[in-house]
């Protein structure tokens, strides 16, 4: 069949070279040179699978500007364009996916809309109300940067919030493709499953925020994290992963649907969801409040990016950081090999790593690499695994 793929990050590129193994697919993007990168099978974000599958394997993936071209006769169009949050309206950005749905329903199309993309619980109700001819459910993605297209082939679970016969049909094409056996399937309404997207995201925020108060407890303390750490989960319910300390939850999604699910709370008696958020900038003001302590002349910041095999560094805790240091009179250097130029956002760009590590007085490192261990004694890190 064809299928048409809306917006080309993580979860859209990821989607569209997976099913692009058995069926025509299309994928709209806005930007030219991403439609290029992808027709010349060049992956334009960085993911160990999809170059591996862009290099290796016979894919029906055509890239296009074009909306007409990419929805004319497709049965599903998914869509994965980007959902940010707007801090002033305290809700989501939902305009790309309702740009797409407007779209859909001027050229009539007659098969089902998938939404991929993070929305608010409740979003899909209200389209359906205002696009009613259109056929729309939403389908939770669990991506992980770096590791789209792995998850795609051995997912989790697969939710679709849709039981009927479209819902079951795409669930078939997400199972047909993945190389992993009995894969969990639940079909529910999409308000359900927009509450499952916000809620185990928010979640996996809470873990990282527990874990990050305990390591914050520990240094105030002059205790031995790690030991604590590891016995803690040893307890089979707790669990021995997902409990690396680091600056902070970001990324693409932690930050913002931790924040959604808090705007969703509205008239709604909580104590928790709201703690997770004001957690996460209570880490990072207690990491600066270690800096500025030490009173370096020169901070360095190594990368951007807060986890190896990622080339996003989208609200990563990182620049929260940096600007909070700057608020205090800070000089910040800024080691980045993946961005061109000599400066990000008005600060230095030292992309020669033994320059960086000479300038520096101390070197902050959310994760410890092997090329910094030989300045070892300048680097301040909360990593007790040497894992993400």
């Amino acid at each position: 069949m064809k299928i048409a793929v809306a917006g080309t990050g993580y979860v859209g590129l990821s989607l569209a070279t997976l099913l692009s193994q058995r069926h025509e697919v299309m994928a709209l993007d806005i930007i030219p040179e991403k439609v290029e990168q992808i027709n010349a099978r060049k992956s334009p974000i960085q993911d160990e699978y999809i170059e591996k599958y862009f290099a290796e394997k016979e894919l029906n993936l055509t890239a296009t500007l074009d909306y007409k071209e990419a929805f004319y006769g497709a049965e599903f169009i998914i869509v994965s364009t980007p959902t940010n949050y707007d801090p002033e309206q305290n809700y989501f950005d939902t305009s790309s996916v309702e740009d797409i749905l407007e779209k859909a329903d001027a050229l009539n199309y007659q098969g089902s809309v998938v939404i991929k993309s993070t929305i608010p619980v409740g979003f899909v109700k209200r389209m359906k109300e205002k696009y009613p001819k259109l056929d729309i459910f939403f389908s939770p993605e669990f991506l992980r940067e770096g590791k789209a297209l792995y998850d795609n082939l051995y997912p989790s679970r697969i939710i679709v919030g849709s039981r009927e016969e479209a819902g079951h049909k795409f669930a078939e094409l997400l199972l047909e493709a993945a190389l992993k056996d009995d894969v969990p399937v639940l079909y529910m309404g999409s308000t359900e499953a927009e509450a499952v997207k916000l809620f185990a995201n928010t979640y996996l925020a809470l873990r990282v925020s527990y874990f990050n108060e305990l390591d914050t407890y520990a240094d105030v303390k002059g205790l031995n994290a790690k030991e604590i750490i590891k016995g803690v989960c040893l307890d089979p319910r707790i669990g021995d992963f997902y409990n690396n300390p680091s600056f902070g939850y970001g990324g693409y999604c932690l930050p913002k649907d931790t924040k959604q699910l808090l705007a969703n709370y509205e008239n709604v008696p909580q104590n928790l969801i709201e703690a997770i958020v004001k957690a996460n900038e209570t880490r990072k003001q207690f990491i600066v409040d270690e800096i500025l302590e030490m009173h370096p002349e020169v901070v360095g910041i190594y990368r951007l990016t807060m986890k190896s095999g990622s080339d996003n560094f989208r609200s990563s805790a990182i620049q929260d950081i940096i600007r909070k240091l700057q608020d205090n009179g800070k000089k910040v250097v800024i080691y980045e090999p993946t961005l061109d130029g000599t400066e990000f956002e008005g600060i230095e760009l030292i992309n020669d790593l033994g320059k960086f590590k000479e300038i520096s007085s101390i070197i902050l490192a959310n994760r410890m690499e092997d090329e910094i261990l030989d300045i070892s004694d300048k680097v301040y890190t909360r990593d007790l695994w040497g894992r993400d």
